[in-house]
């Protein structure tokens, strides 16, 4: 855990290598993503984010988690509706997959303080 919080810089590096590198294929897959999340339906953006933070628990990409949960955070999701948001991974995806959404939440929620 530990190291992946360590390492956010490299994952940073990574995605700026990828879009000066790839700026096109990444200006395009900003584009899809924002068609989807903003004007792909009826539900609210806290809703929205809950099902991303829910969608990046079960992948288990972290960084994904993290931002989904910061986005969450920044719409007005409390630490309850996104903690439940993971909770309701484990049924479907798996205990393990849900320990490792809250044990993130967690670190990001005392990171905050």
């Amino acid at each position: 855990m530990n190291d992946y919080f360590d390492n956010l810089d490299i994952i940073e590096k990574n995605l700026k290598y990828f879009t000066e590198n790839h700026g096109e294929i990444y200006a395009a897959y900003e584009r899809f993503g924002k068609l989807i999340h903003v004007e792909g339906g009826p539900l609210d953006e806290k809703t929205r984010w809950l099902i991303k933070v829910a969608l990046s628990t079960n992948s288990q990409y972290e960084y994904a988690l993290r931002t989904h949960i910061l986005k969450a955070l920044k719409a007005g999701c409390t630490k309850e509706e996104i903690e439940h948001a993971i909770l309701l991974v484990a049924p479907t995806c798996g205990f393990p997959r849900m320990m490792q959404g809250l044990l993130i939440l967690r670190h990001i929620l005392k990171q905050q303080k």
